[in-house]
């Protein structure tokens, strides 16, 4: 491929439908699992005991290029809490799985320094993990973890959005950590990780890539207090997130503003604006629908504002795009 094709997330090496078709083959053969659910419930009487699973991803390839591991940990701890809080599950203790092809101290402490910052963002407890040396399976190194939550049953949000319900969405930090194949892909073409960001000079390219993950644990106080219907963590698959609210057609009309690195990675890319959408959370990393009463005073309480509304049928509706 040329430099000045453009480029997709499936050119870049993942491709969605293939990622999606191979985890409803595995989701097939392991029994009956709802793929629209961000966290597994289990019924322990009073309440939900809930778990979550994630990693890093190819964020790692970035902090391995500059050396710095600091914030990666705090990617792993958000990638799962955000799974939790989407759920309206309240964290409560993490375990991390450190892969490696060798032991190194120095990024084992970054790694650790980061999951310890992370966890006190979110309010969880560090209960132990494992590190697993496996030269013959692992490159570098790969970090994934497991959250465990709590929730009274009546706390649980129901998972379906109602026509009328308000959006609200919560603003990002960046490029959180998802779509980093593409990201990467588009960022290197002409630059290295240590180049000064065009548009940020006074920060390097990967930097910007490595800003970590927002933790959005601090919402849930704020949601349960509502009637909240649904709520969606904006990960893989971008704004189509939101589909997993419900087949309904959800009109995004004030999203937040992209931060400058999705302008980059588009321009360096050439990736079109359907592209970005279907692959990046372009500013909001979580939304929550639920009536307009109470959209507003969630808006006033917190840093969320009402983006758009809920209306029938079935497509996510954002820039003149239909996804």
């Amino acid at each position: 491929m040329s430099d000045d094709e453009q480029l997709t997330y499936a050119d870049a090496g993942v491709d969605i439908e293939a990622s999606e078709a191979a985890t409803a083959a595995l989701v097939g053969a392991v029994g009956d699992i709802d793929e629209s659910e961000y966290a597994g419930l289990l019924d322990i009487g009073d309440r939900y005991l809930a778990l979550a699973t994630d990693g890093v991803g190819t964020k790692l390839l970035v902090a391995e290029a500059l050396g710095d591991y600091s914030t990666v940990g705090i990617d792993c701890i958000a990638m799962n809490v955000n799974d939790l809080v989407a759920s309206g599950v309240e964290p409560v203790a993490f375990v991390d799985y450190l892969a490696v092809d060798e032991p190194d101290e120095g990024f084992s402490e970054q790694v650790g320094e980061g999951l310890s910052a992370g966890a006190e963002t979110a309010g969880v407890a560090l209960v132990g993990g494992e590190t697993a040396v496996m030269p013959e399976v692992i490159e570098g190194l790969d970090l994934a973890g497991a959250c465990a939550g709590l929730a009274p049953k009546d706390a649980v949000f129901p998972g379906e959005a109602a026509v009328g319900d308000a959006i609200v969405g919560f603003p990002s930090s960046g490029i959180h950590s998802n779509g980093l194949t593409l990201a990467r892909e588009a960022a290197t073409r002409e630059h290295d990780y240590d180049d000064p960001f065009p548009l940020d000079p006074d920060r390097t390219v990967g930097e910007v890539l490595l800003e970590p993950t927002r933790i959005y644990a601090y919402l849930l106080e704020h949601l349960r207090e509502r009637e909240v219907h649904a709520a969606a963590h904006v990960t893989g698959g971008g704004w189509t997130n939101l589909s997993r609210m419900g087949e309904r057609r959800y009109e995004i009309d004030d999203p937040f503003d992209a931060q400058p690195v999705f302008e980059f990675v588009a321009d360096a890319g050439g990736v079109d604006d359907e592209e970005m959408h279907r692959t990046f959370n372009m500013g909001t990393g979580f939304v929550v629908a639920l009536p307009e009463a109470d959209a507003e005073s969630l808006a006033a309480e917190t840093d969320g504002r009402v983006i758009g509304e809920v209306r029938e049928g079935d497509v996510v509706a954002i820039r003149g795009l239909e996804l």
